[in-house]
């Protein structure tokens, strides 16, 4: 059962985003436990429209920029303006100051505007010309990407890719929802109503965090972790900021099944959006892989024996 409060919050995105209830609660997870998000597919399946759906169900501020080869940092930062009024300089913020904001097809700029976000999906906050800007609160990056096969893509950096709580892939809807998307009944995203509001999220974040983890479940994470560290293995290694986003997701999907402590099947529901892009480095992008092939997809089996 989900929480009574997000229930009609995962209803409202259903009606948008057809038959993708599982991919709409991790989405849901990963903002419930401050992260950010990447949603990796192929044009055209919605990741846009989920992103969209999602701060519309919170009434939260959004935004979209198109990453596009000859964006900029202070395109997305701001800048500060002279003003000949008043013979001085104030700040401009960019998109960036909006409470979710989506970075469409990030992986289509060049590595110098995605590394722009770095600073901003770290601490909530941006630096220009020497001065310290706080962002707005909750803060989610939700950035959409095309797979490496497709052309005119820049991979995202190791480092980058680890402020990304969760990475999700839609796939295909099933013949119904697709049936159903073609006979009209899908919903646009304008169409979502605001179930709660933006404080009602930072309630429901900070009752994520009060989630009780026992120090016995707390051991099987380490024992994934330090599995992962094993120098023969396949991939790289899970970090310690890896144990905590997997623990905080964890949580936050105890919420959402409503319940106020984690078992061990709320870490088996978040492991691989988790841990997988921080296993392959980005490299074992949704398109081509196989679910159960390839040397990650064997690393998280062998964390999801553990955990059994």
């Amino acid at each position: 059962m989900s929480s009574p409060s997000l229930q009609p919050v995962i209803h409202g995105i259903g009606r948008v985003l057809l038959g993708k209830e599982r991919q709409v609660r991790l989405a849901l997870a990963c903002l419930l436990a401050r992260g950010h998000l990447l949603i990796e597919d192929l044009p055209g399946v919605g990741k846009t429209t989920l992103a969209e759906a999602l701060a519309r169900s919170f009434g939260l501020n959004f935004k979209r920029v198109s990453f596009t080869s000859d964006l900029l940092p202070a395109d997305l930062t701001g800048l500060n303006v002279f003003d000949q009024a008043n013979l001085q300089f104030h700040f401009q913020p960019g998109p960036l100051f909006s409470q979710v904001l989506l970075a469409d097809e990030i992986n289509r700029a060049s590595p110098r505007t995605q590394s722009a976000l770095l600073e901003a999906m770290a601490a909530g906050r941006v630096s220009v010309d020497g001065s310290s800007h706080p962002l707005p609160r909750p803060f989610l990056v939700i950035a959409t990407q095309n797979g490496l096969d497709q052309g005119g893509t820049s991979p995202l950096p190791e480092s980058q890719l680890d402020r990304f709580l969760m990475r999700l892939s839609l796939g295909f809807p099933g013949r119904e929802a697709e049936r159903a998307l073609l006979e009209g009944r899908g919903e646009p995203p304008e169409a979502v109503g605001s179930s709660l509001d933006p404080a009602d999220l930072l309630a429901l974040q900070e009752q994520a965090e009060r989630q009780h983890c026992s120090p016995a479940l707390l051991d099987e994470v380490l024992d994934l972790l330090e599995r992962s560290r094993i120098p023969q293995s396949d991939g790289l290694p899970l970090s310690p900021r890896a144990g905590l986003a997997l623990v905080a997701a964890a949580r936050a999907w105890s919420l959402l099944e409503g319940r106020d402590h984690v078992i061990p099947d709320d870490v088996l529901a978040v492991l691989e959006p988790v841990c997988e892009h921080r296993l392959d480095g980005g490299r074992g992008l949704g398109l081509a892989r196989q679910a159960e092939a390839g040397p990650y997809s064997r690393a998280l089996r062998e964390g999801i024996q553990l955990l059994r």
